[in-house]
């Protein structure tokens, strides 16, 4: 009897070989088969968490690879439609790496999308996007300021977390031990 073909995960990897490959060649590493955030090297992480035209491109790369647009130079060109999808997407992402990068620095206890691969959390972006919406990040218990966050509203607690970004960006570069990124 021949061999059974798995389409969807034929697929599936087809996407992810054709997406990491900008940024094989942006990261000078190479990325495995259902990449997670959890995954990515510090390195990797900090570059991607820095606000800008530099991480931005990075996003872009992978989110229109992903979903078949072409390459990240070419997104001028897109309908409409799809750059604000593009667009949609990258600062989802944005949000999420910056909470794995809380994660590791002991900031932030869990968040909704850390376990999901990259890859996934473009095909699947909406339904992930509101599963987030309704489960957003909790701050750690660890945290000295966990009191003032623990009596807030879920709405307000997000903020609150939010506000902690520049602080964990900087955080996070000086436990890299780098002062420039």
């Amino acid at each position: 009897m021949g061999k059974i073909v798995d389409l969807e995960s034929y697929r599936i990897q087809a996407v992810e070989k054709r997406a990491f490959q900008p940024w094989e060649k942006r990261f000078s590493r190479s990325f495995g088969r259902g990449v997670r955030l959890c995954d990515l090297s510090d390195d990797t992480l900090m570059k991607l968490a820095q606000p800008g035209e530099g991480s931005a491109g990075a996003y872009y790369d992978l989110i229109m690879a992903v979903l078949d647009l072409g390459e990240e130079r070419n997104f001028s060109s897109l309908k409409k439609d799809e750059q604000l999808r593009v667009v949609d997407i990258h600062l989802f992402l944005a949000d999420q790496v910056r909470f794995e990068m809380m994660r590791r620095l002991g900031w932030v206890a869990a968040f909704s999308a850390g376990d999901c691969p990259l890859v996934t959390l473009i095909t699947d972006f909406e339904k992930i996007r509101e599963r987030c919406r309704t489960h957003p990040p909790t701050l750690a218990r660890s945290r000295p300021d966990y009191d003032r966050y623990e009596v807030l509203t879920p709405r307000e607690r997000e903020g609150f977390i939010r506000r902690l970004l520049p602080s964990a960006l900087e955080a996070f570069r000086l436990q890299l031990g780098s002062t420039d990124a």
